[in-house]
């Protein structure tokens, strides 16, 4: 299944920028980034529960903020890109 997330770290502190790069790394692991805050993850279920579980214990509730969209499996119809950036298919076949 396609999940979108999206996250807002508060960036005022050492600690807070330190949160960001964190959070950023942690979901290149599973996903590709379209955005500065927002990336596509195509995760089974036991990758989600995984992949939040993760970044839960990174962000500070206090600040910062987390979003999960869940597109399902048929999220192709569902994604309308418009501009630079253009993604690769994620569950395509890559050439390196």
């Amino acid at each position: 299944m396609l999940v979108l997330i999206t996250y807002d770290v508060s960036t005022t502190t050492p600690e807070g920028r330190k949160r960001l790069r964190k959070v950023s790394k942690k979901c290149l692991d599973y996903g590709q980034r379209v955005q500065n805050s927002v990336f596509e993850c195509v995760l089974d279920s036991t990758q989600l529960k995984q992949l939040k579980y993760q970044l839960e214990e990174i962000i500070d509730k206090e600040t910062d903020s987390l979003r999960f969209y869940n597109l399902g499996k048929n999220y192709k119809g569902k994604v309308d890109h418009i501009g630079a950036k253009e993604s690769y298919d994620i569950e395509g076949t890559l050439i390196i």
